[in-house]
């Protein structure tokens, strides 16, 4: 079986349930008999995911089309002493001939053709050792997923097939009254490329700490601290802390008022290079009637022409514009002043969002993107249907991209 590698120690799979077994200090004919029905007792679960994405970027004479089945199959043990053990394995699956870019860096690329980050393979997406013994403390340790907040500093990358996850040690609590708090230490970051690509794996000496409170009433405040290693390119490591706050108020019968304010400064951290120096804000506001939502925005990632603010373990895909023109910060930064609607018809949820991108430092104007989707579930399935059109003026390049997605859960 597949061996992976956490927070630095080779383990076979298996070796988990076998550590819960002899950390739960039973060792007696009835807790054996425990632990072989915490094993069999447990719960499967299946999901296929098929999507058909093409893009067409100026600059680039074919089209790219990827057609790619992900199936997941995962299981959870039951419990055992208070401690589970959870594994999930992924397959994606291209058909017919390959005909985008998956940038994986490896040689079997279609460099030729649009980028559509989707490559092939099969790996452990996450084995993890929890325990929830201690009330209200629960602890993982192991490949996991790892989102806070909206994934703007740490997330799971789940738009794409191949999900991004965590070699880490997490522990949270919620023994003080609207209060979580969640520590992780994280070992390496399974990037959404694969094992077999250069970038795969990011080896990481990594802390995470986030902090919020619901409390207020009017909303949930959040503070944070990401301290970044990067063993192999050690000048981007970084420190970013901050602080956010998102809520609504109901201001009449089926009218509520939105608002989200989020600001946060990065700095070096270890070998980082000296320059690394920028801020962050989003300032949200919006209102929502009947169930349609509203929403005027300006999100800003500082630069000043040599760094300029960086978040590379977010979900990146649904920030910035879903044409993914701003996985990057710009050397000059980001101002992205946005305008979306969403609402349901018929069932259907439907969301609309405009965006305008400048510089943060000049007076640059880099494009403006058009974002349109449509979703649609029926018990445990989901159809989904989605476009992104950006316009260039001063950075990339004019690119459309249309998904076609239906999933299947079981």
């Amino acid at each position: 079986m597949k061996q992976i590698n956490v927070l630095g120690i080779r383990n076979h799979v298996p070796a988990l349930l076998v550590s819960a077994a002899l950390m739960g200090g039973n060792t007696s004919t009835a807790g054996a008999a425990d632990l072989a029905g915490a094993v069999s007792g447990g719960e499967a679960g299946l999901e296929l995911r098929y999507r058909y994405e093409v893009v067409d970027q100026t600059g680039i004479t074919d089209r790219a089309k990827a057609s790619t089945l992900r199936t997941r199959l995962n299981y959870t043990t039951g419990d055992y002493n208070g401690f589970n053990v959870f594994l999930e394995f992924d397959d994606i699956s291209a058909f017919g001939d390959i005909e985008y870019n998956d940038a994986t860096g490896l040689p079997s690329a279609q460099t030729g053709f649009p980028v559509v980050a989707d490559p092939e393979g099969t790996e452990v997406n996450q084995a993890k050792l929890g325990y929830t013994g201690v009330a209200d403390t629960s602890i993982s340790f192991g490949r996991q997923r790892i989102i806070f907040d909206n994934a703007r500093f740490i997330g799971n990358v789940g738009w794409r097939q191949n999900e991004q996850t965590y070699d880490a040690f997490t522990v949270s609590n919620t023994s003080v009254a609207d209060t979580s708090i969640v520590y992780g230490y994280v070992n390496n970051v399974n990037s959404i490329f694969g094992e077999a690509s250069p970038k795969g794996d990011i080896d990481t000496k990594s802390h995470l700490l986030n902090i919020s409170y619901t409390g207020l009433g009017v909303g949930k405040l959040t503070g944070y601290g990401y301290l970044l290693e990067f063993v192999d390119t050690p000048a981007s490591s970084n420190s970013t802390f901050g602080l956010r706050f998102v809520g609504d108020t109901e201001m009449s019968k089926g009218v509520k008022a939105l608002y989200t304010l989020e600001f946060a400064t990065q700095a070096d951290y270890k070998d980082g290079a000296s320059n690394i120096d920028a801020d962050y804000s989003l300032v949200e506001a919006g209102v929502s009637v009947s169930g349609v939502s509203v929403k005027l925005a300006v999100e800003t990632l500082g630069g000043d022409g040599s760094y300029a603010f960086s978040t590379p373990l977010a979900t990146l895909h649904g920030l910035n514009g879903w044409a993914d023109k701003f996985l990057v910060t710009p050397l000059n930064g980001l101002v992205d002043t946005y305008f979306s609607v969403s609402g349901k018809l018929a069932g259907v949820k439907l969301v609309g969002v405009y965006h305008d991108f400048s510089a943060d430092t000049g007076s640059a104007d880099y494009g403006t993107e058009l974002d349109l989707l449509a979703l649609k579930k029926f018990g445990n399935y989901t159809v989904l249907a989605k476009y992104a059109a950006y316009s260039a003026d001063t950075f990339a390049t004019d690119t459309d991209k249309m998904w076609l997605m239906g999933q299947a859960t079981f």
